[in-house]
């Protein structure tokens, strides 16, 4: 998972990120308020893990701007040496989703941040097959079908109808997608996403007359997001 990591403390954040980077996510380590919130206007991330003191806006503040912007269902963990019951009751009535206090464990943090992801994320996102009304996913053998024929794909388009499919109704910022079909090593250009992503919607035909719509979002990315078809008229 992509994962916002704010921690001031070099030392702090930098293990923090080793542990859950070895747990198989990505991380994205600011140590500025302003910075974290630059970054969330454009980018789409799967958690935010937040400190309280940090440079320029408080933890509280940063949680404040993700819940009322794009962010609003991203879940939110709060690690912070603030430990009074005040805080905590703060801090969850203003839209945190869980609370640590440090000095913080690693085992602890990664079943945290394991709850919450499996909580965020639909049952399908998760599952050996995928299925709408004219779409397959067969995950095991990495076969995608439309209205039951085998759709011919290379690598990379399964990859990112993998991914838009898993993450349907959630608007994805261009890097996420780079990151998570690419990988965040490699040097992807917007325009390579942009035409892996038209290549996808011509070959599925997603489309409102397939109940599956791929909408690019401006300046930012893209939706896959489900739609009522419409009933044709009676004879």
């Amino acid at each position: 998972m992509r994962i916002a990591l704010l921690e001031d403390d070099v030392d702090v954040g930098a293990a923090m990120q080793q542990w859950l980077e070895g747990a198989g996510h990505v991380v994205h380590h600011f140590v500025s308020g302003r910075v974290i919130l630059r970054e969330a206007g454009r980018e789409s991330y799967d958690l935010f893990i937040l400190d309280w003191h940090v440079p320029d806006l408080s933890g509280e503040e940063v949680l404040k701007w993700l819940r009322d912007k794009n962010q609003s269902t991203t879940p939110v963990l709060f690690a912070t040496s603030r430990d009074s019951e005040s805080d905590i009751v703060s801090a969850l009535s203003n839209g945190a989703d869980d609370y640590m206090i440090k000095p913080v464990r690693r085992l602890e943090l990664l079943a945290r941040v394991e709850a919450l992801l499996r909580r965020a994320r639909p049952k399908h996102a998760y599952a050996e097959a995928i299925e709408l009304p004219h779409y397959r996913i067969d995950v095991a053998n990495r076969v995608i079908y439309f209205n039951e024929d085998a759709v011919e794909m290379t690598d990379k388009e399964y990859d990112l109808t993998l991914f838009l499919f898993r993450n349907i109704g959630r608007l994805l910022s261009r890097g996420h997608i780079s990151e998570s079909v690419w990988g965040r090593s490699s040097e992807v250009q917007s325009r390579t996403v942009d035409t892996h992503v038209s290549r996808v919607r011509k070959k599925l035909e997603l489309g409102t007359e397939n109940g599956v719509k791929l909408m690019p979002i401006y300046n930012f990315g893209y939706r896959l997001e489900r739609v009522t078809t419409p009933e044709k008229p009676s004879a």
